[in-house]
Parts: C-alpha cells; structure tokens; sequence
C-alpha cells in the first residue's frame, strides 16, 4: 500500500478517532482536522489525494468547503461524511463536487475503507449492499417489493439503504431498459422512477409499463423522482400514469417511505 494522503474533517472525536485508527492500519498517511477552516487550510498545505469531509462543523461547514475549493479550483476528490444524507443534501454536495456520500450511522470504516480505494486506486466500484441491481435472492424474498430505478449511484444507495431499514426488499435498475426487465421478472409492489436515465427515460418506461399485456404489471404504483419540477413534466407524468411525482430537491427519505405506504395502504 502506498503511502496515499488523505485529510479528515470532522468534528466528532470519536468517529475521527476510529477512522484515523483504520486508515493508519491500511497503510494511509492519515490528517485529522476538526473544524472547517482548519480543514481547509490544510488542504493547500498537505496536497491529500483524498478528502473525507463532514457537513455539519464549526466555523466552516462542509458546503463552504467545498464552495471554497471550487472557487479556488482544487481538484482533490471529497467523500462526504453526513449525518443525514438526505436526497437534497445529496444532490448539493454533488454540484459542489462530492465523488461520493457516506451516513455516519450506517456505514462502518470497512465501507470507507472500499470506497477511498475505489478513488485512489480506480478501480470498478465494488458493491457495499446485498441488494443488487440484477435482484439478488435476498432481493426477492417475501414483504414488499420495490424497484428502484435511479442512474445517480448517491442517491440510490442511500434511497436503498433507508428502504431496506424500513423493511421493504428493495431492487435496483440503473437504466429503462433493466427496469423494464426487472418488472417482468420479479413484478415489484411500487416503482420509483427516475425520469432522466441514459437511453429509455423515465416517461417511456411509465408508458411501457402501463401498456404492458399483464394487467398486474400495467397497474404497478409509479412515483416519479426527478430533478426538475416543471408543471408541463408533472403533468406528464400524471397524464401517462404515475401515481405521484417528486422533485429531488425537496424530498426526504422518510417522504418517499411516506408516500409509498400511502399508496400501498400499509402501516
């Protein structure tokens, strides 16, 4: 293991503390601040390869990081250490440049461990999760089925993760065309839907589906998820079908758990 830098910032002693200890163990040449303006002087000093970077601190949070190094044109890859990890967090930390999203109370440091070296070392992304996009047999087993369809690898881990918490066995598609395949195998109970996926969008798969010959599969609950709002695409996407409609930047997890169990009338 080379003697890759990676600068920490965050506030916590004690989880600053066990990841310092994980990383110093494989090898890394481990700083530890704990505010963000300590942090961020740090950086120029240190040149790191890799940051792990906390949202909420004093005198500098995590957001002013990250706005700083734009303005400043620092190319270092940042993984955010959240308490929340909310979508709309989500999608601001990844406009300011986040490679990647961490939630402090469902991470261990083995899974900081596989994500800093999927950045330094670029290698393929190795999966932390059991439920996979080709539905694994976890992913099939009794209690409600939902089907995740989301290319934003952020947002679909933790959306996923914040699922299984809550009980439903979660399958995930990256694209519209593995969405379509993964309802016809496994006929999930509702879909969340992303309306911007690399070749079929998000409305050509509400279409497919609602035209399906399994009249099951055609009356399959959708909730859209999208990143812009517009009326004229709420109202498509209510006119081809879905049963609701969410705007990325706005929603919470414990939101989509909400409408979901409104849907499916469940407690």
């Amino acid at each position: 293991m080379s003697s890759k830098k990676i600068l920490l910032i965050e506030d916590e002693q004690a989880l600053a503390d066990v990841l310092e200890a994980k990383l110093k163990k494989e090898g890394y040449d481990i700083t530890v601040t704990y505010d963000g303006e300590a942090g961020y002087n740090k950086i120029n000093e240190l040149n790191p390869d890799l940051i792990l970077l906390d949202i909420v601190m004093p005198k500098m949070n995590g957001y002013e990081v990250l706005e700083k190094m734009n303005e400043n044109n620092i190319k270092v890859p940042v993984i955010i250490i959240s308490n929340s990890g909310q979508p709309v967090e989500i999608e601001k930390t990844k406009k300011l440049g986040a490679v990647d999203h961490l939630i402090k109370t469902q991470f261990d440091p083995e899974e900081v461990i596989v994500k800093i070296k999927n950045y330094l070392n670029k290698e393929e992304e190795v999966p932390v999760q059991a439920n996979a996009a080709s539905g694994g047999s976890e992913s099939v087993k009794g209690g409600i089925k939902v089907l995740l369809v989301e290319d934003d690898r952020f947002l679909r881990d933790i959306c996923s993760k914040k699922l299984v918490k809550e009980g439903f066995n979660v399958l995930e598609a990256i694209d519209g065309e593995q969405a379509l395949q993964n309802i016809e195998k496994f006929k999930p109970d509702i879909v969340l839907l992303d309306i911007i996926l690399p070749a079929i969008d998000g409305f050509q798969v509400l279409q497919k589906i609602r035209a399906n010959q399994d009249a099951a599969i055609a009356k399959t609950p959708i909730i859209m998820l999208s990143n812009l709002g517009q009326d004229d695409d709420i109202k498509k996407a209510i006119s081809y079908g879905a049963n609701n409609y969410l705007v990325k930047a706005h929603f919470t997890t414990e939101e989509i758990i909400e409408k979901i169990k409104k849907i499916l009338n469940v407690a």
